[in-house]
């Protein structure tokens, strides 16, 4: 029987050694995501396109290979419903170059009915759990969700030319945090 030698603190200090020599990288990560989230949030229009086109592209890439799968399949029904899939993808991969704004009307939209929906699903789920569990937080959750979906759907489709920027832009600020204090935190472990 083999034994470990050192305790589990310093096995895991030895799994982090790679990433405590990066810490200053992963907080200039942070920074750079921080800075792109302020400049988004500062343009949420320019934003909001450049969200489209991120779609636009990974649709395009979707399509593609979906097209390229389409000629995998040895049947013709199966080769049809590929081909015809992939087809779709590449079409609304160039409508979103074509025009973004339009495409974000419509990407704000689906997001907003998505988020009323989601937030009745909630607010169902917490009412229909146990009373022993924490059923408010749930349907707190549920209720700020429908909200949230409400206000879109309610300025829509206004709200096509700033929702998404700045989803964009508070998720940056937030993923940016997250790996400054991931990184600080590195170098705190020394």
């Amino acid at each position: 029987m083999s034994s470990l030698t050192g305790s589990p603190h310093s096995l895991h200090d030895t799994a982090l050694e790679p990433l405590r020599a990066k810490s200053g990288w992963i907080v200039a990560l942070g920074v750079v995501y921080v800075i792109a989230g302020i400049i988004a949030l500062g343009s949420v229009v320019m934003a909001t396109k450049v969200s489209v086109f991120v779609v636009g592209i990974m649709m395009l890439i979707a399509g593609v290979a979906e097209v390229f799968n389409a000629f995998q399949i040895k049947t013709w029904g199966k080769f049809l419903l590929w081909l015809l899939l992939g087809a779709l993808y590449i079409v609304a991969g160039v409508f979103a170059f074509e025009n973004p704004l339009l495409a974000a009307a419509a990407l704000t939209l689906l997001l907003g009915i998505s988020l009323l929906v989601s937030g009745i699903m909630r607010i169902v789920i917490a009412f229909s759990m146990q009373e022993t569990m924490p059923w408010i937080w749930v349907a707190f959750s549920g209720v700020i969700t429908f909200l949230l979906g409400l206000l879109i759907v309610a300025k829509w489709p206004v709200s096509g030319l700033y929702v998404l920027g700045i989803f964009l832009g508070i998720d940056l600020v937030i993923a940016g945090a997250g790996w400054i204090g991931i990184g600080l935190g590195l170098r705190r472990l020394t």
